[in-house]
């Protein structure tokens, strides 16, 4: 990606959020929105091709009353972090 299209892109986005978050927040304050969620969307990203499984692992924990569940449910996430929330 070149320079004119990284501007254009950023432009693009910095205007969406104009639209969507104006009278919302203070357009100085939209990075405080904007940047949290940029991260938890690509922490879902990271984790969405083993989500199921973390789902199923958390059940099956879950019905056998385990507490301890960090290190399997990282292992199913193959990952360092996982999430067990449905959405």
């Amino acid at each position: 990606m070149d320079q004119a299209q990284l501007n254009w892109l950023t432009n693009f986005i910095w205007n969406i959020a104009d639209d969507v978050l104006r009278d919302v927040y203070v357009r100085g304050k939209y990075r405080d929105v904007i940047l949290p969620m940029t991260v938890l969307r690509r922490l879902d990203a990271v984790l969405e091709p083993t989500k199921q499984a973390v789902l199923d692992m958390k059940s099956a924990l879950d019905s056998q009353n385990i507490t301890n569940q960090d290190d399997a449910l990282r292992s199913a996430s193959g990952q360092a972090f996982y999430n067990t929330s449905p959405f």
